[in-house]
């Protein structure tokens, strides 16, 4: 068993190939949903064998999009409609930027066990600023999943220079 850090309520074991196979395809869906018109961000839902579950791009952009369909939240959904809370209490949560409180938020109640992401929330501020469509909060998800009454695994950020990518320029 991965030896936990209590303070950090992560695991401080390496990722495998397969996460950073299946983050950098996060990474890859985000600028997808930038070159659709929409806000760079995804997330993809894998079972412990990396069987993609759900994907999703964001679609929180006005005037179509609705503001709580971030990516993540989206996904988390997806993939609690087509897997068992035990089921997916073995998956992991892929994504191109660090979950958000509300997000956060609905990948605890939907019992995704973990969790790995790319950009973190600080670097993500300092790339929209204070951009109006993309107002930051400043609670990292492990704040959030640490005050829950189940444990959810996070690691992140990591290859944050890759993920960053789709943001340059885009917050203009």
């Amino acid at each position: 068993m991965p030896a936990i850090d209590t303070q950090t309520h992560t695991t401080t074991d390496k990722l495998t190939e397969l996460d950073l196979r299946l983050l950098r395809q996060s990474i890859a869906l985000a600028e997808e949903s930038k070159q659709n018109g929409r806000h760079p961000f995804a997330a993809i839902v894998a079972d412990e064998h990396g069987n993609i579950v759900a994907s999703a791009g964001n679609n929180s952009m006005p005037p179509q999009g609705d503001p709580t369909q971030h990516a993540e939240l989206a996904t988390a959904a997806l993939a609690a409609k087509r897997r068992s809370p035990e089921q997916l209490a073995r998956c992991t949560l892929y994504t191109s930027a660090e979950p958000c409180c509300m997000c956060a938020g609905a990948i605890y109640w939907c019992n995704i066990g973990r969790v790995v992401y790319a950009l973190s929330e600080h670097t993500l501020l300092g790339l929209t600023g204070d951009h109006p469509e993309n107002p930051t909060f400043s609670l990292p998800c492990r704040e959030v999943f640490v005050r829950g009454q189940r444990h959810i695994e996070v690691h992140g950020p990591m290859l944050e220079d890759e993920a960053a990518r789709s943001h340059t320029g885009f917050w203009k």
